[in-house]
């Protein structure tokens, strides 16, 4: 379904999906840093999934942000790994954090830490898939919204 334009205010249903799992044991500020890192991913991922700059009466300008609502779910060990290997076998690119990435201090290396453990032995603290609404349901079955 196409967008519809910045002058109506009638709900838009997206043909796409976009949920962030986490980890059901983790410390507050730790969902929400993963949180924001698994956005990240999901809003570098394609240009079209940005809007466009917002503008407040007086003139001051401020970031876009994604154009599409983020669930935000969470689950246990098991769920987000087979959530992991559900989406990597049908294709739906996936953002992923480890526990080991809270102990990192920049990008290199963060990607060092996912690099040195073998897929099937990823700690996983929390992933984010953005795809078709059906993929990611499917996707992330056994998830709960988050509390």
């Amino acid at each position: 379904m196409a967008p519809l334009d910045d002058t109506t205010t009638e709900p838009v249903r997206f043909d796409t999906k976009v949920v962030v799992v986490l980890h059901d044991h983790l410390l507050p500020w730790q969902e929400l840093n993963v949180t924001a890192f698994l956005t990240s991913g999901i809003a570098t991922s394609e240009p079209d999934l940005v809007g466009e700059p917002y503008a407040d009466a007086d003139g001051n300008r401020y970031l876009p942000m994604l154009r599409q609502p983020v669930m935000v779910m969470s689950a246990g060990p098991e769920v987000l790994a087979a959530a992991r290997t559900r989406a990597l076998t049908r294709g739906v690119p996936l953002a992923l954090y480890t526990r080991d990435l809270f102990a990192t201090g920049h990008d290199a290396a963060n990607r060092a830490a996912v690099a040195a453990v073998a897929a099937d032995d990823l700690d996983l603290v929390g992933i984010a898939v953005r795809g078709p609404r059906n993929a990611v349901d499917k996707i992330t079955k056994g998830a709960r919204m988050h509390a």
